[in-house]
């Protein structure tokens, strides 16, 4: 399902409120060329997979590019819009997936998201904490490094 426009997306389904909850990330990686050819970062939220169910023709960038120390998914308390994954389908494309990263406090928030739930409503915010959030970062990064 190619990503809508917001607008196109927010009129078919109400928008989730945020509540301030705090979500769990939890970070895998495709196996590689016996599987599919390359190494893919996959980005679950609360068991959900953030890029396909953001846009089913993208796969997550090499977890070497995206979970290096001081990578792009660490966050900075200056927002930033971080590319998470690039068109794979019918063939590579231009078209990538980005996700504004701050640091709020002890708080890892992404924004921008556009992502149906696990209820159906849209998911534009999710929130992190910073502890969870990096110690999920190193423990990906170190497991990718055996790849």
């Amino acid at each position: 399902m190619p990503r809508r426009a917001p607008r196109a997306l927010r009129v078919a389904v109400p928008a989730r409120q945020s509540d301030g909850a705090v979500s769990t990330l939890l970070i895998s990686a495709c196996p590689g060329p016996s599987a599919c050819g390359a190494v893919h970062t996959y980005l679950f939220v609360d068991g959900l997979e953030v890029v396909a169910r953001s846009d089913n023709r993208m796969a997550g960038l090499a977890p070497g590019q995206l979970l290096r120390p001081g990578g792009p998914l660490y966050p900075t308390d200056t927002p930033r819009h971080v590319e998470v994954a690039a068109q794979q389908q019918p063939e590579p494309g231009p078209d990538r997936l980005t996700v504004r990263i701050q640091l709020r406090g002890g708080t890892v928030i992404w924004s921008d998201l556009m992502y149906p739930g696990p209820d159906g409503r849209v998911v534009e915010e999710v929130r992190f904490s910073l502890e969870q959030y990096v110690g999920e970062i190193e423990r990906a990064y170190a497991v990718s490094e055996g790849c």
